[in-house]
């Protein structure tokens, strides 16, 4: 029953993510873009194996409200699950301000949810998870656990070399550190395609690794993931993408 239940928490991890301090590699480019990333709507497949295979389909929509406002949503079901993430947020000097995360998950008929909502005023984020409301300081330019992959592409596409950064996740701020590694051509269904590749170095002494793949053709789009630790792996792959 647990073995079924950890690939819906992957998708919501690494999507969130999913999801960068780099290394002293050095990737020529162009005069970097400053506007902030597109509107878009991708869609992924996501492969977890340990022992059984278990494939599941995910969403992910960025699109631009009113006021300056944005909303990125991802969601993933299944036979034996359902998972629904969104960040509303808004973008300063092309810093994400988040404003308020959700998050809802059905699993073999348990459900659960959580809502954060941003205080940048106090600089408190409310945690009210099973309807017990809590507050927990943050720092200036703290994340929530989704729009973290917006910063990540967003950073890239600024042409920064550190990436840093702190999350508000589970009643905690937790940093998490990712490092540049080298550009790639990857095949995709979109095409060979060349891409950044990115890996997670804040949790390597846990025997994890993970490592991402962004394609600055494509506004540094996420394309494929790979993820390892003990005898299980999680793969993603992107299927379709379309502007909005």
């Amino acid at each position: 029953m647990r073995a079924r239940k950890i690939p819906m928490y992957l998708v919501a991890i690494f999507m969130s993510v999913l999801m960068l301090s780099l290394s002293s590699t050095k990737v020529s480019a162009a005069a970097p873009q400053t506007t902030f990333l597109k509107p878009y709507s991708a869609v992924y497949s996501t492969i977890w194996k340990k022992g059984i295979s278990l494939k599941v389909e995910g969403k992910q929509t960025l699109s631009k409200q009113s006021d300056n406002f944005w909303r990125f949503v991802f969601s993933a079901d299944s036979m034996i699950a359902s998972l629904n993430e969104s960040s509303t947020f808004q973008v300063k000097d092309h810093q994400i301000i988040p404003q308020k995360y959700e998050y809802k998950s059905t699993v073999l008929g348990k459900k659960r949810t959580a809502t954060l909502t941003f205080d940048w005023d106090k600089n408190l984020v409310r945690n009210d998870v099973k309807d017990k409301p809590w507050n927990l300081a943050i720092n200036p330019k703290t994340l929530d656990k989704l729009s973290i992959q917006l910063q990540v592409r967003q950073d890239l596409k600024l042409g920064k070399n550190e990436f840093d950064y702190q999350i508000a996740d589970g009643g905690y701020i937790k940093n998490w550190r990712f490092e540049r590694d080298q550009m790639e051509t990857i095949k995709t269904k979109l095409g060979r395609l060349s891409a950044i590749k990115i890996i997670r170095t804040d949790n390597l002494d846990k025997g994890k690794k993970t490592s991402f793949w962004f394609v600055p053709k494509l506004d540094y789009l996420l394309v494929k993931l790979e993820h390892k630790e003990d005898g299980e792996s999680y793969y993603l792959d992107i299927d379709s993408v379309k502007l909005l």
